[in-house]
């Protein structure tokens, strides 16, 4: 079985639920309290157990009882914690969800995973054995910038999930095998002044833009390709799109095509949203296959 190595982020995400979010300076009265492992890193390499993938998480947790709940958490969805480290006097990384008005807003504080940086000598021990590498933004740049080129160095492809979204530079982009924001962080990304279309036509086969209900888009070489997505109750969109990366991560290494890939994550990502919890709707491969 082929190994997705995922390098990111961990927290522990706290969740509230409301009718509606507050305005500036404004208090309201929240219906629920959750606290779930999460992280977008975490997130998409549970995705990738749940279909499963072979993967292994690279990245720090804190010496907290959030950082031995996550830890246990790896454990139980069988996910490799051979390259997860436990920085000493540091908390684990947090993320504040507020569930209101059917979608999420959140506020990541980032903690140990200010410390998923490597020593150039470590990368082999840490990413030799992948043969697909899983990257986002909620670790540091220049971690994500080192991974990326080693990847392109060795051969691997890497799939960088831009989120949360910054300008990119061109040597990061042209390290990357597939790029996939969504739409919104598309535009925050190379900006607005082109259409969406514009920038899917420069990256061919590499730009795979997700548009949450209408599914996602991409540019094979001759013509703008939109895989739909599947209809679905929404309960929780919380790690809809953590789903679609670790699920397209898998399809890949399967040996789908990229069409085949992101209609497997488009379905993926669908069923994902039907819980609460980035994690708690996440589809097992046998739960994909039930359903038609």
């Amino acid at each position: 079985m082929k190994q997705i190595s995922v390098v990111g982020s961990i927290s522990m995400d706290l969740v509230v639920e409301s009718d509606r979010r507050p305005s500036a300076g404004e208090t309201v009265i929240g219906s629920a309290f959750h606290t779930v492992p999460g992280g977008k890193g975490a997130n998409q390499a549970v995705a990738i157990a749940r279909l499963g993938g072979h993967v292994e998480m690279v990245g720090c947790i804190g010496d907290d009882a959030n950082g031995v709940a996550i830890r246990q958490n790896f454990e139980t969805e069988h996910v490799g914690t051979t390259h997860l480290q436990t920085i000493a006097k540091e908390r684990t990384g947090t993320a504040h969800i507020t569930l209101a008005e059917g979608d999420n807003s959140i506020v990541v504080v980032q903690s140990a995973n200010l410390a998923v940086v490597y020593d150039e000598n470590q990368l082999d021990s840490l990413l030799g054995q992948a043969d697909m590498i899983l990257l986002q933004l909620e670790i540091p740049l220049a971690t994500v910038k080192q991974v990326a080129r080693y990847g392109k160095t060795h051969g691997i492809p890497v799939v960088l999930n831009p989120a949360p979204a910054i300008v990119l530079d061109d040597e990061l982009l042209a390290d990357v095998t597939y790029l996939t924001p969504n739409e919104h962080e598309c535009g925050l990304i190379f900006g607005q002044q082109q259409p969406l279309e514009h920038w899917l036509t420069q990256y061919p086969n590499k730009l795979i833009v997700t548009e949450g209900s209408r599914g996602a888009r991409f540019y094979d070489g001759e013509a703008i390709v939109t895989v739909p997505a599947i209809k679905t109750d929404v309960v929780d969109t919380t790690g809809a799109g953590d789903t679609f990366n670790g699920a397209l991560a898998v399809s890949l290494t399967d040996g789908a095509t990229l069409t085949e890939a992101i209609r497997f994550a488009n379905k993926a990502a669908g069923m994902s949203v039907r819980a609460l919890g980035a994690q708690g709707g996440m589809p097992t491969r046998e739960q994909m296959e039930v359903e038609a």
